[in-house]
This record gives structure tokens, sequence and C-alpha cells, in this order.
């Protein structure tokens, strides 16, 4: 452990914790990003890259992988300290700072912004009889490889924003897209539900998959149950599936933190400057849980600046706070 101090370190490097650090950076805040994948993004980088984002300022609409690009451009501008591949293990309380302790190295701290989202995250699986007997490059969680899927048959299992974003974008390259959900209705924005429906994207409802089987032609049969019947099946012949059924999330690494941080419903709770139970430890994102709140990216975004200025006014309070962007690089 070093000397040094930091006065705002960010856990989370997802977009949040991205702006969050571009954010320190315009006060001149000594920062750094603590990330415990292979790099930036969080999970729009690792889950959504190809997903059509509508709720961003300033973009009629923009991919995951896009804006996370943006985001580290913006963030490149700024002199903090990136640090990939790290977990925290702990984080404790030591004199007038925090002492966080990660799976690589021990850093002291100022204050701290939790911008982890969710927790760790994984995509929910598929439950379905026959599913270990698929090949990883036809059933898969994610649209990474877009170019995958040109030219295939394509069923896409989901109902929420993601899975119609995902139809309505494979629809444009695939040769025939399914989406396959086990309601009538879609949970999606309203909008994008009647682009939808306006769409070729043939919807296969109430449906729930029951089975899966190779063919003798190399693609798989999905064998789906009608919701509420006992004998009603239909079965569709495809390359691809993309299952897209949310992730399982947890913040249990938090819990095992020497700081004991309140929550509610697996997110952290916190007062109208985003600040915890403890002083000098925040949470922006979807980790933050207050009356009112919604869960969105521009939400996580718009949270940032409230808890950078809260940070830099209690760190150094005789120094005057920009009332407008336009006058932080002054």
């Amino acid at each position: 452990m070093t000397d040094e101090i930091y006065d705002i370190t960010i856990i989370g490097g997802g977009p949040v914790g991205m702006f969050a650090g571009f954010y320190a950076g315009m006060h001149t805040a000594k920062f750094q990003i603590i990330e415990s994948l292979s790099e930036l993004g969080g999970q729009v980088n690792a889950l959504y890259p190809e997903k059509t984002l509508l709720d961003i300022p300033a973009y009629p609409a923009i991919k995951g992988r896009e804006l996370v690009a943006n985001l580290k451009q913006q963030l490149s501008t700024m002199d903090g300290d990136i640090k990939l591949n790290q977990t925290v293990i702990n984080v404790e309380k030591d004199d007038n700072a925090f002492k966080i302790t990660t799976n690589q190295e021990i850093t002291k701290t100022k204050s701290i912004i939790i911008a982890v989202g969710n927790g760790a995250f994984n995509p929910r699986q598929l439950s379905a009889d026959g599913v270990e007997t698929i090949n990883d490059d036809q059933l898969v969680y994610t649209a990474n490889d877009i170019e995958s899927f040109r030219d295939k048959f394509v069923l896409v299992a989901g109902g929420g924003d993601s899975a119609i974003d995902q139809a309505l974008m494979l629809n444009d390259i695939a040769q025939k897209v399914y989406l396959l959900h086990r309601r009538n209705e879609f949970r999606g924005l309203e909008h994008m539900v009647e682009v939808l429906k306006q769409s070729s994207v043939e919807l296969v409802t109430p449906y729930l998959i029951k089975s899966l089987d190779n063919t003798d032609d190399g693609q798989v049969r999905v064998h789906a149950k009608k919701m509420k019947t006992d004998d009603e099946f239909i079965d569709l012949d495809v390359d691809k599936i993309l299952v897209n059924y949310g992730f399982i999330s947890n913040n249990k690494d938090m819990q095992n933190w020497a700081v004991e941080i309140e929550e509610e419903k697996h997110a952290t709770k916190v007062n109208s400057i985003l600040e915890t139970n403890i002083h000098n430890v925040y949470a922006v994102g979807d980790q933050a849980k207050y009356d009112g709140k919604q869960t969105i990216i521009a939400t996580g975004f718009g949270e940032v600046p409230i808890t950078v200025n809260a940070i830099m006014k209690d760190l150094y309070p005789g120094n005057h706070a920009p009332v407008h962007s336009t006058q932080l690089s002054d």
C-alpha cells in the first residue's frame, strides 16, 4: 500500500461509473475506477453491446457498444487511474479515509462512489430438455458477433426491451426472425412494441420453450408449448437461438465488507445527495435505491453530478462549486 490517497474511488466501470470518473476529473479530483471485468462498459458492454438505447439524451438511438466507446473517449481526457480485473474484497474505515482491498492491491481514498449496477451478473439460462445437446454457437445469450446471424433463421426468446431490440436489429440481417414470449403482451416501451408489430418479425405468443433437438440438416428444432394448454405445441426449425431472459445478479462482495452499508432489495439505500448511511460513501446508477427511482442509464448519469459535487463540497468546502458545466474547466 502506498501513501497516496485518492479523493474519489469509483467502484464499478459501467457507463455510469465511467461518467463518474470523467465528472470527477472535471473537478480536478484525484480518482480511480476499479472494475472487476477485463474492460470498461459493465453490463451494457458484456451482455447487450448491440442493443439500441433510446433513452440517452442527444442520441435518438445509439448502440450499447457505441455509447461505451464514446464514454471511453470522454474518460480518456481525464487523468485518472483505471484498474481492470480487480475485485473489491473489503472496504474499511481508516482514520479519515477508507482502505480498499482488492484481489491485487490496497489503496486509500477519501470518498467512494459505488457504481456496480446490480452487482455481479450472468445471463439467465434457458431451462429446457435437450439444452446440453445444442452447440454453443447455436444457443447464445449475447449478440456480440452480429455477422454470425446473417442470412440465418433466428429465434429470439424473451419479452422485454432487450429482446425486442435484438429481434428488430437481427431482422435487418437474418433471413427470418421469430420472437417467442410466454405472454401475448410485451414488457418493452410502447413505441418499440408498435415498431415490432409493424415489422416482419414473426411473433410466437404465448409460448414457452419445452425442448430442443438437433435436426438432420444441422438446425435446432424448438419444441414450444402454448401457455395454459395441455396439448398445443409448435415446432420451429432455426439456425440460432438468442435467449434474452435478463440476468441474475448479486452484490455479495459488498456484504462482506467491514463497512456495513444499509441495503433494501439488494440495492443500496441513499439520501437526496445519493449518500449511504456511511459518510462519504455514495451510490449511483442501478445500485442506488430511493423512492421514485427509475433504473435507466439516463437517471444514473444525472445522479453523478449530484454525488461528485457533494463529495467535493465536503472534502474542499472552501472551493467555489461551479453552477454550470461550462464553468467546470474555468
